[in-house]
């Protein structure tokens, strides 16, 4: 049994497994629009255009913050989470890797399900970052409502890639982003809450 330490792993191989995650990333956004939906392309469209500046979400929020309380407080954590999210996604996320946008034409993604093509760098997914933020904000204070939302953000996410402006990775460190936006948020509102008491 060879023994694998530090030493014995070859330069580069980080970019190796970078490189292979890009295969795989390519492959999987490939698989993706290679398979007929019909009957979703519609749907996906319009749910991946009504996200858009987290119009959805801004929506759910001023529902909430009719009802005093946990409610609006959920409200309060989940624009917070927006806030946090698009500014780290759209300021530092996407200026600092700069990725390109997938080739929409090349991989043959079926123009039923095209939205406009963004000119921002592709990584990470803004959409998914906000929303997924939004979802587990208000979903820590409102446990009843997190799944919900978070079916939805799950669903967004995956309307970028099905619209063909995202690949899959940029979906995933978009959720990451947002998780980690949610608990920016959720200290802050705590924080805040906790000097009017």
């Amino acid at each position: 049994m060879t023994d694998m330490t530090a030493e014995t792993v070859e330069p580069g191989t980080g970019r190796a497994v970078l490189r292979d995650l890009r295969a795989v990333d390519g492959a999987v956004y490939a698989a993706v629009a290679a398979t007929p939906t019909p009957t979703l392309d519609t749907a996906l469209r319009r749910l991946s255009t009504a996200a858009n500046h987290s119009k959805i979400s801004f929506a759910a929020a001023a529902a909430l913050a009719l009802v005093p309380g946990r409610p609006r407080r959920a409200a309060l954590a989940g624009l917070g989470a927006i806030a946090v999210a698009s500014a780290s996604a759209n300021l530092l996320g996407k200026r600092l890797v700069r990725r390109q946008r997938p080739d929409r034409e090349a991989a043959r993604v079926a123009v039923s399900r095209h939205v406009p093509m963004p000119d921002s760098a592709s990584f990470p997914s803004g959409h998914t970052a906000s929303a997924v933020a939004f979802a587990a904000a208000v979903g820590a204070v409102l446990p009843g409502v997190g799944v919900p939302l978070g079916a939805l953000a799950g669903a967004v996410g995956y309307s970028r890639v099905h619209t063909g402006v995202h690949y899959p990775g940029d979906v995933a460190a978009g959720a990451v982003l947002g998780v980690a936006s949610a608990g920016v948020s959720l200290a802050a509102v705590t924080w805040v809450t906790a000097g009017e008491r």
